[in-house]
């Protein structure tokens, strides 16, 4: 008799394994499938997204002119830098700056005459005004921080230089922020 019980415990718990892994695989997929809704919510809207890129032709842009555009609810400034300015920006790489930067680092190689940095000063979030300031470059009037040529903070309580957005060149007269 005692054989008869051993191998009914042995069936027993091997019923038990099977109807515990059946059970927690469906648990498991359960969850999986409720929780769905809610991490597919966190993902960004359609309206989102296709504000994360622009496209901005700037054929009409002379040389010594900059414009504003809007990206993702910021200003963004695109300056098509004369050959003047580019030589004083290259020439103060080894100015002593808050946050130093070589302009090479701030525009893109073979394309040096623009510049795109996103307009807002880095102190506490104004929109600076352009071809002002003590380096003919960006003055936030508000606190008093000085922006040069390639959009380096040079003076005043800003801690950081203007920041450069991802954006590259589409074509010789368009361009891609985002």
């Amino acid at each position: 008799m005692s054989d008869s019980k051993t191998i009914d415990n042995q069936v027993n718990k091997g019923k038990r394994d099977f109807l515990v892994l059946s059970a927690s695989g469906v648990a498991i997929a359960g969850g999986a499938v409720a929780t769905w809704p809610f991490i597919s919510s966190m993902s960004p809207a359609a309206d989102v997204l296709a504000l994360s890129t622009v496209e901005q032709d700037i054929s009409a842009i002379e040389p010594g002119q900059m414009i504003k555009i809007m990206w993702q609810g910021k200003p963004v400034f695109i300056r098509r830098r004369t050959s003047e300015e580019i030589a004083k920006a290259e020439a103060d790489d080894s100015a002593s700056m808050p946050d130093p930067q070589k302009d090479s680092d701030r525009v893109k190689s073979g394309k040096e005459e623009w510049l795109v940095i996103v307009g807002v000063c880095t102190h506490l979030g104004c929109i600076p005004l352009g071809d002002q300031g003590e380096y003919n470059g960006w003055f936030c009037p508000c606190h008093g921080s000085h922006y040069d040529l390639s959009g380096r903070i040079r003076k005043g309580p800003a801690p950081l230089n203007m920041v450069v957005p991802n954006y590259e060149f589409l074509s010789d007269t368009l361009i891609k922020i985002g």
